[in-house]
This record gives C-alpha cells, sequence and structure tokens, in this order.
C-alpha cells in the first residue's frame, strides 16, 4: 500500500505529478529507488550526472561511474602532490631564510680590542661543519692567547651573549696565567735547589 509520504517524497526527488509518482510506487510496491530506476528508464526523469543508473542502495550502476572514481582517485594523488610541493617549498624557505640571517649577523675575533676577522656567521657554520677538527680548536687555543669573539648583526648581537663570551675568554687568560705562574715558580724552585746543592758540593 502506497502512502502519501511515499508519493511525496519521490515527487521531491523526481520533479513528476502526485499521479505519475503514485503510479510508478505501485508498480514496485513501495520501494522508492526502484521507482526511480523505472522513471529514469522511461526517461520521465534526468539520469545521474555521471551516467548508468541508481541501484537498490543510491549507488550508480555501470556507465561513467567508474570514471567519476578514476577522477576522484587523480584528484586524491593531484592533492597529495601539491601537499608534498607545499611542504619542500616551506622548507626551503625556512632555509632561505636561516641563511639570510647567517648572512647579515657576523662573527667578530678581536685581539686587544683590535678587529682581526669578521666573517657572515653562515660563512662560520660552513667553516664548523666541514672542517669542525681544525675550526673549533683554533678558536679555544685563541682564547688562551687573548683573543676574543664577539656576535655582531640584528639578530645576534645581544650583550648578554657578547658578556658571557668575555667573561669566557677572561676565565681562559686567567687559567693560563695560573699555568704559567705556576710552571715558573717551579723553575725558580728548580733553580733555587740546584744552587744550594752546587753550595753544599763546593763547601766539601
Amino acid at each position: 500500500m502506497v502512502n502519501f509520504e511515499q508519493v511525496q517524497k519521490l515527487r521531491d526527488r523526481a520533479n513528476i505529478s502526485y499521479e505519475e509518482a503514485k503510479k510508478a510506487l505501485e508498480e514496485t510496491n513501495g520501494d522508492l529507488l526502484q521507482a526511480m530506476i523505472n522513471l529514469e528508464k522511461q526517461n520521465k526523469i534526468k539520469a545521474p550526472e555521471a551516467g548508468g543508473y541508481y541501484n537498490s542502495q543510491g549507488e550508480q550502476q555501470g556507465g561513467k561511474g567508474d570514471g567519476r572514481g578514476h577522477r576522484r582517485e587523480k584528484k586524491s594523488a593531484a592533492e597529495k602532490d601539491s601537499s608534498f610541493k607545499e611542504q619542500v617549498s616551506a622548507f626551503f624557505k625556512w632555509c632561505g631564510k636561516i641563511i639570510h640571517k647567517g648572512n647579515i649577523n657576523n662573527f667578530e675575533v678581536l685581539k686587544e680590542d683590535r678587529r682581526i676577522l669578521m666573517l657572515p656567521v653562515t660563512a662560520l657554520v660552513l667553516l664548523i661543519l666541514f672542517a669542525f677538527w681544525l675550526v673549533v680548536p683554533l678558536i679555544i687555543i685563541g682564547l688562551f692567547f687573548g683573543y676574543r669573539y664577539h656576535f655582531l648583526g640584528p639578530d645576534l648581537e645581544k650583550p648578554e651573549v657578547n658578556r658571557v663570551m668575555d667573561s669566557v675568554a677572561d676565565a681562559s687568560v686567567r687559567a693560563k696565567d695560573s699555568v704559567v705562574n705556576a710552571v715558573d715558580n717551579l723553575a725558580k724552585e728548580a733553580n733555587t735547589n740546584k744552587g744550594e746543592a752546587s753550595g753544599a758540593n763546593s763547601d766539601h
């Protein structure tokens, strides 16, 4: 038995008259989807955009339905490819910003408040990466010989950073002086002991 609600649903979906909707439902014992399939076959309603027919689950059969799924797969692959390209582009932009910051900030080497060397931070990083065993020991040894290191530039020239680097340089110089004084004292004691031993031998 077909009721008014079923007829109205079919009318809304198929855009047909009340009599046509009722007749189509009576022929299918109230099966709304089957009624739509029959109406489509009779060219009384518009076929799905992708072609084919509606099945009992409301999906499309045959025709261009498979092509539509293929297009969805292509679209998904294109979206993934686009996302990967965006990530690569973002990575290179980030690298560009880092390199730019390295180029506008400098590493300065001083000796008795006189500039000995100044080079971009980018160059310093590259030297450390490719000649770590040479550059780092030279920087450390330089501290013991009175060299000081400062950063200059809009991003790295911060008083607290350079103050810490000066403190490290001062501590290195003090450590060197302590070692030198200790060696001098040992040498003096050795000479004194040697002189006393020589004097004792001459008395005999």
